[in-house]
């Protein structure tokens, strides 16, 4: 039985990727080196706030590993982006890249602090600051930041202005930004959509039949409200969804499409008149098909794993089911498709826009949602294919493909 309790998210991470480094046996000097993150930096950020006084944040920029290409990572804003936190999103950014097979390493970057305590503004000074402090570790062949939770588009814009104050106009240093800057169509949902993308395939090969299956989503932001509106859109029944504030619940299924507008009005899900309340707690363990996850790490833990009954579960945010969880659920009969494949669409899709802005050429949204399926349904059926014929778990087999093709690389480029 794996003990957790008193390890990090990092370590935790670590717990999947020394079972598939003990698998593909690989030598303890090389495990070490793909283990750690190459470099890491802490700054501080002065703002001065809106009220004149001026406020201190601490920024942390974790390279993890760069042995496949620039490094690639999202940018959070949120209390608790640590630099633990942050290491183990690094790492998990490592694998889901070699995963997909893009041309990228691994990496991400944070602030600690409550975006929705900020104006604009004070965002604004927040960000450029940010920026300057980690300037030297960026660059378009170098490390390519991306929106992550609590930052959007807007943030992008920020610092690639900021950016290129100092080196220039460079629209491919960072991805996610506003179409018109440069960014991609189809990059805001990309996340989303292929989660549905996994969810059609995991449901077929369970023999699910999607349409009318009874789906929860826990989380409504980015990714899982696109996620919710892409899955009801293709014939499935949301049957709940959860925000910060807590979840409103509907056997018969959401009105997904209304609950977006009312969320657009109010800022959160809860006191939908579409359905009734229900917390964050309840929703996990609701009778469904499929739940996903959507929103912060560590939400199914060997507290409330032996009350999940979802047959399929789909990790839409980053660690939402530790070690011990994963072992209980697994041990039942539970098929996780995990986070480095389910979530995989925002990279994928910012690759695109990162080749766009390199070639300066535009792609037509058809052709981006097009090219994103044909890369995450391959990178699906390796794993399902690896996953059958070891008779190990979807999140093993993701696992040992993404650090095989990394540890290829470091052993190729003559680092060890």
């Amino acid at each position: 039985m794996l003990k957790t309790v008193d390890l990090s998210t990092f370590d935790e991470v670590n717990l999947f990727f020394d079972k598939a480094a003990d698998r593909l046996g690989l030598s303890n000097g090389l495990r070490e080196m793909l283990k750690r993150p190459w470099r890491e930096l802490q700054v501080q950020i002065p703002v001065r706030m809106d009220d004149g006084e001026m406020q201190v944040f601490t920024g942390v920029k974790v390279q993890h590993n760069g042995a496949r290409g620039p490094y690639k990572g999202g940018v959070r804003y949120h209390p608790e982006a640590d630099r633990e936190e942050v290491r183990a999103l690094a790492s998990l950014m490592t694998w889901k890249t070699a995963l997909v097979d893009l041309p990228y390493g691994g990496a991400k970057g944070g602030v600690q602090v409550d975006p929705g305590q900020l104006s604009q503004s004070e965002l604004n000074r927040l960000t450029r600051r940010y920026t300057q402090n980690i300037e030297h570790l960026i660059g378009p062949n170098r490390d390519i930041p991306a929106p992550d939770m609590g930052t959007n588009a807007q943030t992008m814009a920020w610092m690639m202005d900021a950016y290129g104050q100092m080196h220039g106009h460079t629209p491919a240093i960072v991805t996610g930004k506003p179409v018109e800057l440069g960014g991609s169509l189809g990059r805001e949902a990309a996340t989303g959509r292929g989660v549905a993308f996994r969810l059609q395939e995991g449901a077929k090969d369970l023999g699910m039949d999607t349409q009318g299956a009874r789906i929860v989503v826990q989380g409504f932001g980015n990714v899982g409200s696109w996620s919710a509106r892409i899955i009801y859109d293709n014939g499935c029944r949301i049957i709940a969804v959860s925000g910060v504030e807590g979840g409103v619940y509907n056997a018969a299924g959401l009105d997904i499409a209304r609950l977006q507008e009312y969320q657009k009005m109010t800022g959160c899900v809860s006191g939908f008149t579409g359905g009734e309340p229900i917390s964050n707690r309840d929703l996990l363990e609701l009778n469904c098909d499929v739940l996903v996850p959507a929103t912060i790490d560590n939400v199914i833990t060997q507290d409330n794993a032996n009350y999940i009954k979802a047959p399929l579960i789909l990790e839409a945010a980053n660690h939402p089911i530790t070690p011990e969880a994963d072992r209980i659920l697994s041990e039942r009969g539970a098929v996780i498709l995990p986070d480095i494949l389910v979530n995989a669409g925002g990279v994928v899709v910012s690759y695109f826009e990162w080749t766009q802005n390199l070639q300066e050429f535009h792609w037509e949204e058809s052709r981006v949602n097009e090219e994103l399926k044909k890369t995450l349904l391959k990178a699906y059926h390796e794993v399902r294919t690896r996953s059958i014929s070891e008779g190990i778990t979807h999140r093993q087999a993701s696992f040992e493909i993404g650090v095989q093709r990394v540890a290829r690389a470091v052993e190729l480029r003559g680092f060890v």
